[in-house]
């Protein structure tokens, strides 16, 4: 594989081993060598070193003196943990798009990734579905205008998609209770009800705790 866009290469091939890891192509604990992804992908070592920092950063991988980049481990306490903070960040961005939406138009994305959400559950695509779950928060970025809020979201965001990978490869029912409870998100963000909205995400939330860890259980 060769990558283009050398101003952007970092991300890419980031972006490449990202996928990996959170398809679990990439096991937890096992080693990222940087010569055998320089030889690989057919870019410069620095251009990896640089991706691995950036995953580092993201939580997927861990760097450690005279060990090199490994996997991170999932655990039930990080995944605890993980999904503490983001519930908090999803409420946040809940409450800024219910308080800033001025017109019908401004909701029109939301309902793009919804319809896009269930075409995938239809097709039990579960990559698209979990990358669809996210383009949600991204959606919401431009109501809370935020660039720190956006930042933190972003670094953890492929930790969150990993576990809710291995989640929904073992329950792929699950998609349809997450449909559900977008459509009641929606419903409340439209009545701007910031105390419903915060009762909704907060049961995603909680939901999708449960169901990682259950998976990790059974992993």
């Amino acid at each position: 594989m060769t990558f283009k866009a050398p101003d952007s290469l970092a991300e890419q091939i980031a972006h490449h081993l990202a996928e990996r890891i959170i398809r679990g192509d990439l096991k937890p604990g096992e080693r990222i060598q940087e010569q055998k992804v320089t030889l690989a992908l057919n870019v410069s070592r620095g251009s990896v070193r640089e991706a691995l920092l950036i995953l580092e950063r993201r939580h997927l991988i861990a760097i450690l003196p005279r060990r090199g980049a490994h996997v991170t481990e999932l655990t039930a306490h990080k995944l605890q943990s993980l999904c503490t903070l983001m519930s908090e960040l999803y409420i946040l961005l809940g409450n800024a798009v219910a308080s800033g939406w001025l017109v019908q138009a401004d909701l029109a994305p939301f309902l793009q990734i919804q319809q896009r959400l269930t075409a995938s559950y239809e097709r039990q695509d579960i990559r698209t579905f979990v990358d669809d779950s996210f383009s949600v928060m991204r959606a919401a970025y431009p109501f809370a205008n935020n660039p720190y809020l956006q930042e933190t979201v972003e670094n953890l965001q492929p930790a969150m998609s990993r576990a809710y990978f291995l989640a929904l490869e073992q329950r792929k029912s699950e998609m349809s209770e997450y449909l559900e409870l977008f459509e009641q998100l929606l419903g409340a963000v439209m009545a701007r009800d910031l105390p419903h909205i915060r009762i909704v995400l907060s049961a995603y939330a909680q939901r999708s705790c449960n169901l990682m860890l259950s998976a990790l259980a059974d992993a």
